[in-house]
């Protein structure tokens, strides 16, 4: 970190000059002495204050340089460490394969249960396009370049020579005179593309060979089990196919998505086969190959008399010929060479497997078997992972647009004149009619509205690809705000109306897509155990789970159920609503697979993936997991394939550890326990509606003293930041609602209402409190809570956030709401303490605690710059640099924040 401060330091002077560079160091100093409690924000405040825009931009700019490079010096630090832990032979981290299957050791299972138990397996990292990724992909390279030059030097052994010295200042001097701020909204058609770089940089290289090692692992400790003949970790995506709520989300938006990640996967394997080809040089003269592969090699069509003693290069030339027509039918052209004879195209990505088999199959055959384990392995592994399709793309929207859609199909095809005065028994019966008959509603020419055209032409797309592409390219059909059984149906008539629901002979419906209700508010996830029967008791919805192996997805809402009811109201209704869920598919006799919609912050369910997932109630995992990956934790997590290998690993690792060991740690215990936590979520929710539902002028306060309305202008992603107008909080996406409260230093969606929760409960008793402190040591569940909570608490500065609270005019609403907060945040600290028996926050997380102190002081800046160009902008300075300094004060804390969205 300071290599990295000083060559910006002799950026800045010689780029901006003397007199910014002595002002950032001043308020650098200064920054560091308030951290070390020395002095008090006053001086530094008033000094910041004072200063014009040109000015504050250079310091803005240079504390968002600041920030950067110490997360960069961050993480290039956790690499050496790791890279130390291995060299000095240190036991396995928890969270690694590794110690996974060292605990798997120790439990003694048996095959047979372990086969039961991963029977369709599946880990799935869902990535999405929320807005909180700040930074610019051009600003992401040149930051990645840093990071390889500090690399270097790790490998040096420190020395730094001129050359390399010289290379890392003008890095660094890019990035001063990169502009951090796009200067357009990001395009769906941006997010696209930003996502898939990520299968180049580490997802190529780090899904197959974990998928390899599990596999190896899992057979080497149960070899007559038959485990995972289908790949356990895969990829999917939201971006093109979701939108709730964002009117770019068209049928040019999902053919698009789903084209390019083909081609993204088809230029991967083609490019491999060309490595392939060029490694696989031997000769008939010296090897005899399996007459399988002298077929493959004969029916290549290469008629080169270079290659005529060199079978495994013919063989793999044909291989290429048959991809590149598959590509040729898939995109339209061809993602690489040009093949100078045409072959028959393959139909699926088993047959490309198969040719890749018997290619391996004759290496081994003539004692070549290393290389068939090296890049032809890595190849097989990829195309049964990634296919032609690449990853599974998601569709997803609200159920009250369903519903608008169905009413005027169902009024033009004369069916229902107002399907939406229908009561849900009604709707029912409609809809299963309608389910049972081969007929659609409405032909190609129906004379529609722009809304319920522009569904049935993206449905149509869908249909389209998946025929193309097959069912793994389009799996998942997600329905927000879900609250009964008709939501449901809806989606499978509209389904039906493009062909993706069939109806059989006996008039059972089947289709290959997965519907999945998403339950997000406090109500719907306690009424989620109760939807999920009623929708499994309908024989026609039934059947169609039926056919998809009896499996029923489900996916859980992090964010807007904490918007509705606070933090530890949220994540008890999460818990309840899992346990609710599973007793309702044993019953059922159905398999679950929970799918859980996380954001980067705690407010939106964020927090290390390894415990959340350990964390989770019994039989709620069951070998299958699906979560979200948004904003600028994908960044974080696979820029590089160190990081992508370790956090792969660590969801891979807790879900089968949460499969096959028995984790909750109640015992016979835990109905008291529910009972207990369902009333500290009462509390909790009380307290949390206390102050954001019932104060008045609440919202007014809200929008005053954070940077939500300045952050709708940050051109961050191409979604809208409410769901439709207006001025209420449930209006706000919980994006921008957690993002502003970041920006204030009041993290108040991570933390709000458990104090009063936790002391009301409590209310002096010892005996009381012992048991809270008791759970707190044996349920992984409170534990998780607590820590990922005591996180956002140390990331929690209030004296900031008064800075904040100055900006509400009406002094009287000022101090109403602020000192609820601070109430609140003194009560909370002091419970949790008292509940972990900890002397202070991050007790139990030291290097947590040492970033916070390395990096923090950097922010400081950055929050009075803010406040103060917030002030002049309400104060009718609209200037076009007052409006940047606030974009980029914006940009520069969620840097330094790292998960702030």
């Amino acid at each position: 970190m300071r290599l990295l401060g000083s060559v910006l330091g002799e950026v800045i002077e010689e780029q901006a000059g003397p007199d910014v560079l002595a002002l950032v160091e001043a308020a650098r100093v200064e920054a560091f002495r308030i951290r070390r409690s020395e002095v008090d924000r006053t001086g530094l405040a008033e000094q910041l204050a004072g200063l014009d825009e040109r000015s504050a931009n250079h310091v803005i700019r240079a504390f968002s340089h600041f920030s950067l490079l110490a997360n960069l010096a961050e993480d290039v630090h956790h690499e050496r460490r790791r890279r130390h832990h291995r060299r000095e032979g240190s036991p396995p981290q928890k969270g690694s394969l590794a110690h996974a299957f060292d605990l798997l050791d120790d439990a003694g299972l048996d095959a047979a249960t372990v086969a039961r138990e991963l029977q369709g397996a599946l880990v799935t990292p869902v990535v999405t396009a929320h807005p909180t990724e700040v930074r610019r992909r051009t600003v992401s390279q040149v930051q990645r370049q840093v990071g390889d030059l500090i690399r270097q030097l790790d490998r040096s052994g420190g020395d730094v020579d001129p050359a390399w010295s010289g290379q890392l200042r003008r890095a660094v001097l890019t990035l001063w005179q990169t502009a951090l701020l796009r200067l357009s909204r990001l395009r769906l058609s941006d997010e696209i593309d930003e996502a898939l770089r990520y299968y180049e940089l580490s997802l190529f290289s780090v899904v197959p060979a974990i998928n390899t090692e599990l596999r190896t692992e899992l057979r080497r400790r149960w070899p007559d089990a038959d485990l995972l003949p289908t790949p356990m970790l895969v990829t999917g995506s939201w971006i093109g196919g979701d939108r709730d709520g964002n009117p770019f989300v068209t049928a040019d938006a999902v053919r698009r998505a789903t084209t390019c990640q083909a081609e993204t996967a088809l230029r991967h394997h083609l490019a491999e086969l060309v490595a392939l080809a060029d490694e696989l040089s031997m000769s008939a003269r010296l090897v005899t190959p399996t007459p399988a592969l002298q077929e493959l090699a004969d029916a290549a069509r290469d008629d080169s008399p270079f290659r005529a003693d060199e079978p495994y290069r013919r063989a793999l030339r044909g291989v290429y010929r048959r991809l590149a027509a598959t590509a040729v039918r898939v995109l339209g052209q061809v993602p690489g060479p040009l093949p100078d004879v045409e072959l028959p195209a393959y139909d699926t990505p088993e047959e490309l497997i198969a040719d890749l088999d018997t290619v391996a199959a004759s290496l081994r055959s003539h004692g070549a078997g290393a290389l068939a384990d090296d890049r032809l392995t890595r190849l097989r592994e990829a195309v049964e992972v990634f296919g032609f399709h690449l990853c599974g793309l998601d569709m997803r929207q609200n159920s009250s647009v369903h519903e608008e859609v169905l009413a005027e199909l169902l009024a033009w095809a004369g069916v229902c004149p107002d399907y939406l005065a229908l009561d849900e028994a009604a709707r029912q019966e409609l809809l299963t009619g309608e389910l049972r008959l081969r007929r659609p509603l409405v032909g190609a020419h129906a004379e529609l509205s722009e809304l319920a055209r522009g569904e049935l032409d993206l449905l149509q797309a869908a249909a389209d690809q998946i025929r193309l592409l097959g069912p793994r390219a389009i799996p998942n059909y997600v329905i927000s705000m879900c609250g009964s059984v008709s939501d449901v149906l809806e989606v499978a008539v509209l389904l039906k109306e493009v062909g993706l629901v069939g109806v059989g002979a006996d008039g059972r419906p089947s289709s290959p897509i997965m519907i999945a209700p998403l339950f997000e508010t406090i109500d719907d996830l306690q009424a989620a155990g109760t939807t999920l029967a009623a929708m499994l008791d309908e024989p026609l919805y039934r059947s169609m789970v039926d056919g998809r192996d009896g499996t029923q997805e489900v996916m859980l809402g992090y964010s807007d159920s904490n918007k509705d009811g606070g933090y530890l109201a949220a994540n008890w209704a999460l818990y309840r609503a899992e346990l609710d869920l599973v007793e309702v598919a044993r019953a059922q006799g159905v398999r679950l697979r929970l799918f859980h919609g996380r954001g980067g912050t705690v407010g939106r369910g964020g927090g290390p993936s390894y415990e959340a997932i350990r964390a989770q109630p019994p039989g709620s995992v069951a070998g299958q997991l699906r979560i979200t990956e948004q904003g600028e934790v994908i960044a974080a997590k696979y820029a590089e394939p160190d990081l992508a290998r370790r956090n792969l690993e660590a969801l891979v690792a807790a879900t089968l550890e949460s499969t096959l060991l028995s984790l909750e740690g109640l015992d016979g215990d835990a109905e008291d326990v529910y009972a207990l936590f369902d009333d500290l979520a009462a509390r909790a929710r009380g307290a949390y509606a206390a102050l954001v539902h019932e104060t008045p002028g609440f919202v007014e306060w809200f929008r005053a003293a954070t940077p939500v309305r300045e952050l709708a202008e940050l051109n961050i992603g191409s979604r809208p930041p409410s769901r439709k107008a207006g001025d209420k909080i449930t209006d706000l996406r919980a994006i921008p609602w957690v993002f502003s409260w970041s920006q204030t230093r009041i993290m108040l969606p991570g933390w709000y209402g458990t104090g009063s929760a936790l002391e009301s409960w409590v209310d002096g008793d010892p005996d009381r409190l012992a048991r809270l402190q008791e759970l707190h040591g044996r349920w992984p569940f409170f534990r998780t809570v607590l820590s990922n909570m005591g996180m956002v608490l140390a990331k929690t500065d209030l004296d900031l956030a008064r800075r904040y609270a100055s900006l509400v005019p009406d002094a009287a609403l000022r101090d109403l709401v602020f000192d609820q907060i601070v109430a609140e945040h003194e009560r909370t600290c002091r419970m949790l303490l008292a509940v972990t028996g900890d002397d202070r926050l991050l007790a139990d997380n030291p290097a947590l605690t040492r970033s916070i102190r390395n990096r923090f002081p950097y922010l400081e800046p950055l929050h009075h710059l803010q406040v103060e160009m917030l002030r002049r902008r309400r104060g009718g300075d609209d200037g076009e640099l007052t409006r940047r300094n606030i974009q980029l004060t914006i940009n520069g804390v969620a840097t330094a924040l790292r998960n702030s969205g």
